[in-house]
């Protein structure tokens, strides 16, 4: 016998993941080698970040402790994974390799490169579920087996389908003796500690997630259907924990559904549309980088170095849309109706191409996740597989904070420059005469800046410009 090594990727935990159970099954005299591999080409690539690359390596420290407290101990390994775990197997005479099945262009043309390395040494690499809710996502079609681009129909052949069974965190865990590298720095891998900051990071790892997870399930989850929209409520704060994979996306959807009440279907559709966006990039890969919708490719956008500036700090005279991109400077996170209305605003009122805020976002969100950010700004832009019209889609920011932010809580903790202005002018408070503005504190123009466009004017402009090409 030998030992059998795990590569993990973005499945960094102990409890349900049939990689590792395979391989402790592979193993079983020998033990298991767990290698992570930091690989410069995906740290250092078109969507590199220090914030996630720091969480990451906060998430690492947490998975070795739990190998260390159940017997074993991380690998780490730095360069081409082709070469590095080519490597390890030479090293340690193993016989397999497991991992957890990605979905991801890029991820499957390295997996490709891995395997064929692999299979030179005379070693599988052996591919398994575990990303997904979903055991298998290929097997999700229409009634004339076509993948489905539409939400709806997805979801309700996904809610349909079986489960695999959830598979219970090992009691011990044994790695055999060897080189097991060190785990980099933050500056070791070329990045920033300052950049990587946060206000008010969770606590990374699975412990944490799955308290996390049970914590949300027996008690935020009831008040779910009546809050999920309101900007300045508490929401699951799920998404980091499910990037990493610290949390099984299979655990949560468990949780969820024992827990039961109103806001368990609800919340249980929110878990669908992960899995929906990781189906089109298993299904659509050249999404990654293009629009969907072919008409939309010939697109017009706009190159506003200044607008894009202004976006992105928090300076647009817009209080939501001004709060929203503050929260994630400061925090990394930001809620998902306000990455709806910043989107929106970006796309249809600067007219600024999505893929400058789908990088933006990549950069500052902790659960930045190629599959579901790629989605969700191709969703608001009106050039993804949904086809609802265009401008269904153009969220007035001003409408949206009156209505999801009633008591001007959250543009008020953001925007403290506007804590002075009375509820009835926050959403507008350029409409605020002078003498209105000095008796608020708040000078538009000097304390708080002028609107850079005018919203009902850019909407009308939107429409030119998506109808040039819809037809």
């Amino acid at each position: 016998m030998a030992p059998a090594v795990l590569w993990y990727r973005r499945d960094l935990r102990v409890h349900d993941l049939p990689a590792l159970a395979a391989a402790i099954e592979d193993g079983a005299d020998d033990g298991v080698i767990p290698v992570f591999c930091f690989d410069d080409t995906l740290l250092h690539g078109r969507f590199a970040s220090a914030r996630r690359t720091g969480f990451l390596l906060e998430t690492l420290k947490a998975l070795d402790a739990r190998w260390h407290d159940l017997g074993g101990r991380m690998w780490w390994r730095r360069g081409d994974p082709a070469k590095e775990l080519a490597e390890v197997v030479e090293l340690t005479g193993a016989t397999v390799v497991h991992a957890t099945e990605d979905v991801t262009g890029f991820a499957r043309r390295r997996d490709d490169r891995v395997g064929k390395a692999l299979q030179d040494a005379g070693v599988p690499l052996t591919l398994h579920p575990g990303l997904a809710i979903a055991t298998d996502l290929r097997a999700i079609t229409t009634k004339d087996g076509r993948p489905p681009i539409v939400f709806t129909p997805f979801s309700k052949t996904w809610a349909a389908q079986p489960r695999r069974d959830l598979i219970k965190a090992p009691r011990s865990l044994h790695t055999p003796r060897g080189d097991r590298g060190h785990l980099p720095t933050l500056v070791d891998l070329g990045f920033d500690e300052a950049e990587a900051r946060v206000d008010d990071a969770p606590e990374a790892g699975e412990i944490a997630g799955v308290h996390h997870a049970k914590t949300w399930s027996d008690g935020g989850l009831a008040k779910y259907n009546d809050l999920r929209s309101e900007l300045d409520a508490r929401t699951s704060r799920l998404s980091t924990y499910l990037h990493y994979g610290s949390l099984s996306p299979l655990l949560a959807e468990r949780l969820i559904l024992d827990a039961g009440g109103p806001g368990s279907q609800t919340f249980r559709s929110e878990l669908a549309w992960r899995d929906f966006y990781l189906h089109v990039q298993l299904q659509f890969p050249h999404t990654a980088t293009l629009e969907f919708q072919e008409r939309y490719r010939e697109l017009s956008w706009e190159t506003d170095d200044d607008a894009l500036a202004a976006w992105k700090a928090g300076r647009t005279g817009y209080p939501v849309v001004d709060a929203a991109m503050r929260q994630l400077a400061a925090t990394g996170f930001m809620h998902n109706r306000a990455r709806m209305i910043v989107a929106s605003f970006l796309t249809k009122d600067l007219h600024i191409d999505w893929r400058e805020g789908e990088k933006h976002f990549m950069q500052h969100l902790l659960d930045g996740d190629l599959a579901s950010n790629n989605g969700g700004w191709q969703w608001t832009a009106s050039t993804g597989t949904d086809p609802a019209p265009y401008f269904r889609r153009m969220f007035n920011p001003t409408l949206q904070q009156q209505k999801f932010d009633a008591s001007g809580d959250y543009v008020r903790r953001w925007c403290p420059e506007l804590a002075g202005v009375p509820d009835k002018h926050l959403a507008e408070p350029w409409k605020m005469t002078p003498e209105q503005q000095e008796e608020a504190g708040c000078v538009i123009g000097d304390d708080y800046p002028e609107p850079i466009v005018d919203h009902a004017e850019e909407r009308n402009h939107a429409k030119e410009r998506y109808q040039a090409v819809a037809g």
